[in-house]
């Protein structure tokens, strides 16, 4: 049996890479004037920007993990090293064949309308989400359920067909939501949760103003009035921060050494990685990019290097991988036999007239982000000699378009995940929002990754994603550029807070429940 008190951390998890382990140190509190803070301040509203909210429906999102944590909670929270941790659940044990999963309730626990969490509430949670919510990052995992059990108001048990390595790690983004939340039967409108702060009042594109519940099952906390997202894409968040608009807020690599300068901002990281790939479009791709040979020459126009270096300056990681060096799950051969690790115009276009491609006759449909590495990635692909109509577009416009399958490349960018099967599942034929990977529909592949994830052996389970990553680079599927701290500017009057390993703003131990702004 395998209980939660005794999980130890993973090398997966625990060997990020000296970049990162930096920004893990706990230093102590000192507030705006260089003195050791007091104890903390209650009031005020702490103003932020970080992903955007695509749904209030918790159970129904497309990748927008950065807010939804402060309103509804989950079994098991994912710490700051990796780690899975419980959280709604005081404890949680494993039998030794992995099929069983038994988890005990935090006591006094209770929702924003006063009800008390029960297991019947987990419960319902966790069957909406298998029968009612179609794709998403749980789909995968919600699979494997066998039996969902409440013997009592405080215990819940998950029975798996067969093992499921990720489970932990993926429930900590099943949150658990009251089911007299309105919508809850189809769209939930006001999801009612068991965070620190309420859903309150929710502009999409504009803003979240969540109020503080005065009911939260953690001692004193939260601290905080409210908390106001900014949920605008801004073009330079930066200058929100540095004027005091925003207390935190993400901070471009260009931006950096200016914010770094700044004597009232202190600069944080998430604890994993953000990487940046090109994916080709993979559902439906239109000649000549039919040919692999040609996705090959194309690629070869990839200056990482600089590509690197543009998004995150000198932390930038090249590598061909979509985990750094240090990760469980990296491999170093792989890595240094990157072909692809500098550019080769030469050889590109020896590739492309060995198939007989002369550029100046094709036109290529890029769409993106509205981000300027994505153009940078263009200008490179222009050096072949191809025509480029270049979509850059806002995050729900770029979704529709790519969802259509009718462009070619696509530069994109994806952050820290709870998991690796997060980033391995988008490659699979019923993965989560598969359009920023081109949509690959592969058998062989599906059949790897669902080796990976029911292999118990750590060893073995590291081979299967290998050999499924191999399947990615030999088609030219997606082509990792490399890695990048996302990097965040918290101003001074903000004590208390630490990011954590993804975006999410709140967990276990940690987060905006336990910030409070310096007076």
């Amino acid at each position: 049996m395998i209980s939660s008190t005794k999980v130890r951390r993973h090398a997966l998890l625990t060997a990020c890479g000296s970049l990162l382990l930096a920004s893990s140190v706990s230093l102590p509190v000192i507030d705006a004037s260089g003195q050791t803070a007091d104890a903390p301040v209650h009031g005020g509203t702490l103003r932020l920007a970080t992903l955007g909210l695509d749904t209030s429906d918790p159970h129904r999102h497309t990748g927008s993990i950065g807010v939804q944590q402060v309103y509804a909670e989950s079994l098991t929270s994912i710490a700051p090293d990796g780690s899975t941790t419980p959280w709604l659940a005081e404890s949680y044990e494993v039998s030794d064949d992995g099929l069983t999963y038994t988890f005990r309730l935090r006591d006094g626990v209770t929702f924003h309308n006063g009800d008390t969490l029960t297991a019947g509430d987990v419960l319902a949670n966790f069957e909406r989400v298998r029968e009612n919510v179609e794709g998403g990052w749980l789909a995968s995992a919600m699979g494997f359920t066998e039996s969902f059990e409440a013997p009592d108001d405080r215990t819940f048990v998950v029975r798996l067909s067969e093992p499921y390595a990720p489970f932990l790690n993926l429930i900590s983004e099943l949150w658990i939501l009251s089911p007299a939340s309105p919508g809850w039967d189809e769209t939930i409108t006001q999801p009612i949760g068991t965070g620190p702060f309420l859903f309150g009042e929710w502009i999409p594109n504009i803003s979240l103003v969540a109020p503080a519940f005065e009911g939260y099952w953690d001692g004193d906390l939260p601290y905080l009035d409210a908390l106001e997202f900014n949920l605008t894409e801004l073009s330079d968040p930066s200058l929100a921060l540095r004027s005091g608009d925003l207390h935190i807020a993400p901070v471009s690599g260009d931006q950096l050494p200016i914010i770094a300068e700044a004597e009232d901002i202190d600069i944080q990281r998430l604890k994993d990685t953000s990487w940046y790939f090109w994916s080709f479009n993979n559902r439906s791709p239109r000649p000549p990019l039919d040919n692999v040979r040609v996705r090959e020459a194309i690629t070869y126009a990839l200056d990482k290097q600089a590509y690197m270096a543009f998004i995150a300056g000198d932390q930038g990681i090249v590598t061909n991988q979509m985990v750094i060096p240090g990760n469980y799950y990296f491999d170093e051969a792989l890595h240094e036999a990157d072909q692809h690790a500098g550019a080769d115009l030469d050889l590109a276009r020896q590739i492309l007239a060995e198939e007989g491609v002369d550029p100046s006759e094709v036109t290529l449909e890029v769409v993106s982000w509205q981000s300027p590495y994505a153009e940078v990635a263009v200008q490179m692909v222009r050096e072949l000699g191809f025509d480029v109509e270049h979509a850059a577009l806002e995050d729900l416009g770029a979704q529709q378009r790519l969802s259509q399958y009718d462009w070619d490349l696509a530069p994109m960018g994806s952050g820290p995940r709870a998991d690796v099967f997060l980033r391995y599942v988008r490659m699979m034929s019923d993965g989560p929002n598969p359009v920023l990977w081109g949509g690959v529909q592969d058998e062989a592949y599906d059949q790897t990754v669902a080796a990976a994830v029911a292999e118990t052996n750590p060893a073995l389970r590291r081979q299967h994603y290998l050999d499924a990553w191999e399947m990615v680079m030999d088609n030219y599927w997606t082509v990792v550029a490399g890695h990048a701290p996302t990097v965040f500017g918290v101003r001074d009057e903000v004590e208390g807070f630490e990011f954590g390993f993804t975006y999410g703003p709140h967990y276990a131990g940690g987060g905006v429940a336990h910030a409070w702004l310096a007076p």
